[in-house]
């Protein structure tokens, strides 16, 4: 089959939900650009800030979304069960799972004041649902920024070239903050300066490689993320992301215009198992595509960050449900990506265990922009991909360390910090993440379950429509437990009680929250 074929069959759904789709939400979630938003009715000059235009917001929001999940999960989906399954999960789960979840938890928290969700849990379920649920995302982000931390230390070992752009481009992010915020300056020429120089950096760093251990890169990363939390959001983190993006954006049309000119046909079963190494097709693909379809990540920068700086509601599907469909279109070109290089007769599963699913999109990428990239693209795939996994490091300490102040009552956003960055940085440093790390994928996927069924007790206690987001709750919630019961089941019979106890865990407090969840709309049934 031609490549372009698959990539129109995807991109043309995601663009026609967007306009449509995303038109009926709008209604459903009473959509009010007249509204103030918290940027402005609790501005702080801290967290609460309005950027500078919604392109501004949407490059650190899809940024912070990405992370690696949308090319590492596909590209392992395809390598197991074929490039059809993992490609209409990618566009249904997008169009009525994810872009859902994203742009929901986006303008629930705009209405309630650029709170966390789990804070509004506590509004609207429990107080008891709030805390658990805080705690349990606490601890998550914790393990997400010392897994993000140890990788991005790992690829800056293995790749040199890529240290010099991924740090330098701090310093340039400061200089485009303080111009993008002076009124003597405009966006445009603050945009192309900070694009000029992030690009002289990614030539120089191709040129000048920089060389460190493991332990010197993870503490250097704990510092910048310790910086990225506490200082005004609009002087670092807004604008890195923001640079960040147009990498991210620059990969993404470079490699769908590699599938424009080069058409490859796809040799590569649409369909090759059911059963494989990582368990069934349902529920395994599901939880292991994560980001590319739905995240429970995305609900967390939603209502940590976004929320916090959107400047008008009529943005808010553009930036929530927009930036999910972007995502998914880059877990398309994933897909793709992976599908033009292997053909039936290629060993999937010693591909996939020897070159691992960086290096696979990595080499198709390169196939793909070959023609006008030249032997650049796998470096350009690399650096994008570093891209991501940085801006979901840093924007992930920031949301803890709002988590933390909710939760243990600390005021004081630089200590609020240090309680997050000293036992992520340990964890990452020990290496014992890597034993806990194997469920984090069913947990992300129960984050998104349960941030469905807050954002279902929210319309409902507005008396609005629920089955836009309580059908997609239940189902997910349906994936993760599965998932989790087989997880279960295998590290009980494999003797690894600490992945059990995690496991038994997690399928605990889906069944607290479920059972509030029930209590709730029992409640306002009886009410009515």
């Amino acid at each position: 089959m031609n490549s372009l074929v698959i990539a129109l069959c995807a991109i043309i759904p995601l663009i026609l939900a967007y306009l449509f789709y995303g038109r009926i939400l709008d209604r459903i979630l009473s959509i009010d650009p007249k509204r103030p938003t918290p940027a402005y009715s609790r501005y702080d000059s801290v967290d609460y800030i309005p950027a500078k235009n919604w392109l501004v917001l949407f490059g650190h929001h899809f940024s912070s979304i990405a992370g690696a999940g949308p090319i590492i999960g596909p590209v392992i989906a395809v390598m197991l069960w074929g490039w059809l399954p993992a490609l209409l999960w990618v566009i249904l789960g997008t169009i009525f799972i994810g872009g859902v979840h994203d742009f929901g938890s986006l303008a629930i928290s705009v209405k309630e004041g650029g709170v966390s969700v789990a804070d509004i849990a506590g509004n609207v379920i429990s107080r008891r649902a709030k805390k658990i649920f805080a705690l349990f995302v606490w601890l998550a982000l914790v393990l997400v920024i010392a897994v993000f931390a140890y990788l991005c230390a790992d690829t800056f070992i293995k790749e040199p070239k890529i240290v010099l752009p991924s740090l330098g481009v701090i310093p340039v992010a400061v200089l485009v903050g303080f111009f993008l915020y002076n009124p003597k300056f405009n966006s445009v020429f603050s945009t192309v300066l900070g694009l000029l120089l992030f690009a002289i950096l990614i030539y120089l760093g191709a040129k000048v490689p920089i060389h460190g251990g493991l332990s010197f890169w993870i503490i250097l990363l704990s510092i910048y993320c310790y910086l990225a939390s506490v200082l005004p959001v609009n002087i670092l983190l807004q604008p890195r992301d923001y640079l960040s993006s147009f990498l991210l954006f620059f990969g993404l049309l470079g490699g769908y215009l590699g599938v424009l000119l080069l058409r490859p046909q796809i040799t590569l079963p649409a369909y090759t198992r059911f059963s494989s190494s990582q368990g069934e097709l349902w529920p395994s693909l599901f939880v292991i595509v994560a980001c590319g379809a739905v995240s429970g990540f995305h609900s967390l920068v939603a209502s940590g960050t976004s929320s916090k700086q959107i400047a008008n509601e009529r943005y808010i599907r553009r930036i929530g449900y927009g930036g999910m469909a972007v995502e998914a279109a880059v877990a398309v070109l994933a897909i793709i990506s992976v599908a033009v290089v292997f053909g039936a007769h290629d060993d999937l599963g010693a591909i996939l265990k020897s070159a691992g699913p960086i290096g696979i999109f990595g080499s198709g990428y390169g196939m793909l922009t070959k023609k006008f990239l030249g032997a650049h693209g796998e470096f350009i795939a690399i650096t994008m991909l570093n891209a991501f996994i940085l801006t979901t490091l840093d924007t992930a300490t920031r949301i803890c360390r709002y988590l933390t102040e909710e939760l243990f009552g600390i005021k004081n956003r630089f200590f609020a910090t240090i309680v997050v960055i000293i036992p992520a940085g340990a964890l990452a440093l020990s290496g014992k993440w890597q034993k806990i790390w194997p469920a984090f994928g069913a947990s992300n996927q129960l984050v998104a379950a349960l941030a469905l069924f807050v954002l279902s007790c929210w319309l409902l206690s507005k008396k609005k429509p629920v089955m836009a987001t309580l059908i997609p709750a239940f189902f997910m919630l349906a994936t993760t437990l599965a998932s989790l019961f087989l997880q279960a089941a295998s590290y009980f019979k494999g003797a690894d009680m600490i992945l059990f106890s995690v496991c038994a865990i997690l399928i605990l407090l889906a069944g607290f929250m479920l059972i509030e969840v029930i209590r709730v709309f029992s409640k306002r049934g009886a009410d009515a």
